[in-house]
């Protein structure tokens, strides 16, 4: 009787522990931990930024975390591989970009640490200036809607246009309420827009492209301002991310003094740091 009462109690004290053990896998802290990473997935966009992400790559090592980057050359696919899992983060774009992304696709994303800003230019091989832009004039923006609006905002500032009062980062061309040069605004691919200058009278064109499509600074006759800038681009997770650990650390490893100085040489002037 006695040996069979401890073999109940035995069971019971198994049970006990199991039921423990489940909770604690369960507790939030062992979630966080389950959470954290030592190696990631960062999407950016090929060109200049890879040369900065070599960097990041080293203080992120000397950190602990392995980061490795994966590479696009289109605006719509990092977000897409990012909501997928595909990547684990990404780095190549400002928060009007992404508000329209997630109204479209209904992504879960969020922005945890803000790298960079390069202002949109306006860019000619024909004139040196806005003001010698001559009449009906064919400009291109980019076709996607936040940087086209950032095009025609810029077109505005110049004085070339103008656009309904309000409208900001929302703006599109049927907003344009008055065009006193009759300039005839061609909707371009971001990819292509920066190859196609020569054969417009000029074009707005995001640095990246830009860069990649051989224009330098003495082609751009005219860029948005730098402060109070609404174009920061940043490090973008899932939500359901924001807290674990690696986060920080991945944020901390592009935010550092090492960072800036290849990047400051990498993009000669054309982009700022903006954390």
């Amino acid at each position: 009787m006695h040996t069979r009462l401890s073999s109940v109690k035995n069971k019971f004290l198994l049970s006990a522990g199991a039921l423990l053990l489940a909770s604690a896998a369960l507790s939030p802290l062992s979630i966080a931990h389950a959470a954290d990473k030592t190696s990631v997935k960062v999407g950016i966009i090929s060109g200049e930024d890879e040369d900065v992400w070599r960097e990041v790559i080293k203080q992120a090592a000397a950190k602990g975390l392995t980061v490795k980057t994966v590479i696009f050359n289109d605006y719509n696919q990092p977000n897409e591989a990012l909501q997928n899992g595909e990547v684990d983060a990404n780095a190549f774009q400002h928060q009007p970009f992404l508000n329209n992304q997630i109204k479209v696709n209904h992504y879960d994303i969020v922005r945890v640490g803000d790298t960079a800003v390069w202002p949109i230019g306006l860019y000619s091989k024909k004139v040196k200036s806005a003001k010698a832009l001559k009449e009906g004039a064919v400009i291109g923006v980019p076709n996607d809607p936040s940087n086209e609006a950032r095009g025609l905002v810029l077109l505005e500032q110049q004085g070339l246009i103008k656009l309904k009062p309000g409208v900001g980062i929302a703006a599109t061309t049927a907003d344009i309420t008055a065009n006193p040069h009759h300039l005839k605004i061609k909707e371009l691919d971001s990819g292509i827009i920066g190859r196609s200058v020569p054969d417009l009278d000029a074009a707005v064109v995001n640095t990246d492209w830009a860069l990649k499509s051989g224009l330098t600074v003495e082609d751009r006759i005219a860029q948005e301002p730098v402060k109070d800038n609404p174009y920061n681009n940043f490090i973008a997770v899932k939500k359901e991310n924001v807290s674990a650990p690696w986060v920080k650390t991945l944020v901390a490893s592009y935010q550092n003094d090492a960072v800036k100085t290849v990047f400051d040489k990498v993009y000669k002037g054309t982009g700022e740091t903006a954390w």
